[in-house]
């Protein structure tokens, strides 16, 4: 229970600090993406099952707030936590290159499904555009907010949350 109080207040300090002070170091519009950051640490961390929730969680809190189709956000959130936690077996902890990379790649892919169910659906089909002008620079500058969250980000989960033995034996079995 005190995991699980602890991930919730983590989940609601990164949507306050992404929606109010993220928005002051924006460079020409495009911030980066904390709750993305978090999910995939989540995932990484604490395996597929935390990072569903955490990226249901997050999602949910930007629908509530900012959505304009309610659960858009939610299920695109916990499909990278989701993901993000099939690195879970093979994942060191010291090592940066791995959330880094899953970053980037989560990033990129959510981009994309918002370009492509919220953009491409209207009819606007200006994807080169769309890709130089948004979607890169805020992969990079998501890449560079992990770079500089994810150690914060992992103190806070090993001292709060609950630490326990890896999911499984297998990568495919979801307990």
């Amino acid at each position: 229970m005190k995991s699980r109080i602890s991930l919730l207040i983590l989940i609601v300090v990164c949507f306050l600090i992404q929606t109010t002070m993220l928005g002051r170091i924006a460079i020409g519009q495009i911030k980066p993406n904390l709750l993305l950051i978090l999910c995939v640490c989540m995932g990484l961390m604490r395996g597929r099952k935390r990072g569903l929730w955490t990226g249901f969680a997050a999602g949910l809190l930007i629908d509530l707030f900012f959505g304009a189709v309610f659960g858009f956000y939610a299920l695109v959130y916990m499909y990278v936590g989701y993901f993000s936690g099939y690195a879970h077996m093979i994942y060191y902890d010291d090592d940066i290159k791995v959330p880094l990379g899953m970053t980037a790649c989560a990033d990129l892919v959510y981009n994309l499904a918002v370009y492509c169910l919220q953009f491409l659906l209207r009819g606007r089909v200006n994807l080169q555009v769309y890709l130089f002008r948004i979607i890169l620079p805020e992969v990079f500058y998501t890449t560079i907010l992990a770079l500089i969250v994810y150690y914060p980000i992992r103190s806070y989960v090993y001292r709060f949350d609950k630490p326990y033995w890896k999911e499984g034996a297998s990568i495919w079995v979801i307990k």
